[in-house]
């Protein structure tokens, strides 16, 4: 029984699992839309919705604040991530001041050729 247990597997090892999830993070606030898995997608869409919130959220606090909140993103994508931070606070982040959450959508795009994975389109939500 799989109770209470939070988050999604991917048949991949703990390491891969962390590396997956940062890198599709990355590319989804770079490119702010990403095709992929349908279950890739919902392993991720929770915690990019987390990162714009708390980036959201520290437009009127204090300069140590705004610098914990980068901190604190930065550390949950990893080294070498500090465009991405960037594009996350100056460009994405006051697109969403007056919205209090659901930045996300994921639309069905059908089954993979492959392997019949049900693919998705997983993007910001553009007011």
């Amino acid at each position: 029984m799989r109770h209470q247990v939070a988050g999604y597997k991917l048949n991949r090892t703990k390491s891969a699992r962390i590396a997956l999830r940062r890198n599709l993070i990355k590319q989804f606030f770079t490119h702010e839309r990403i095709r992929t898995t349908a279950t890739k997608a919902a392993a991720i869409r929770g915690e990019a919705e987390q990162m714009i919130t708390v980036a959201r959220k520290v437009k009127d606090a204090s300069d140590s604040e705004k610098v914990a909140a980068r901190r604190l993103v930065v550390s949950r994508l990893g080294n070498n991530s500090n465009e991405v931070v960037k594009k996350l606070f100056d460009e994405i982040a006051p697109r969403f001041a007056d919205r209090n959450g659901g930045y996300t959508r994921i639309l069905k795009l059908g089954p993979r050729f492959g392997d019949k994975a049900e693919m998705v389109l997983i993007e910001l939500v553009e007011e």
